[in-house]
């Protein structure tokens, strides 16, 4: 089993930068891909972006690629997801999520979620 919590989570304005970290437990954290995702008021949850259990492999959607860095520390079972250039359209709760073996579309595990919000 393995539960996450994240945080990081506020208000900054447009251009600014926010980072989320997302805190596990679990002692096989280390085996397994993680995400980050999230969910605009209204609107369907979307992928964010992926790392897979090493780290050495990332990847990203198109509307944030470029502005949005996903690494993970295995050592303290945590994942981060930096965000700069946010916009308003960034504006959502951001979870963080794990799966056993590949990252899913519908992961296994979720956090509660933090809430990024960004003024125009």
């Amino acid at each position: 089993q393995v539960q996450l919590v994240e945080s990081g989570g506020g208000l900054v304005q447009a251009g600014g930068s926010l980072r989320l970290s997302c805190a596990a437990s679990g002692r096989t954290f280390s085996s397994y891909p993680m995400g980050w995702f999230r969910q605009a008021p209204g609107k369907e949850r979307e992928f964010v972006a992926g790392i897979n259990w090493s780290g050495g492999r990332t990847w990203y959607s198109d509307s944030v690629k470029g502005r949005f860095t996903i690494s993970r520390d295995n050592a303290k079972n945590t994942v981060y997801l930096q965000m700069s250039s946010l916009k308003p359209e960034d504006t959502a709760v951001y979870y963080c999520a794990a799966d056993k073996v590949v990252l899913t579309s519908n992961p296994g595990y979720w956090g509660q979620g933090t809430q990024v919000t960004v003024s125009s």
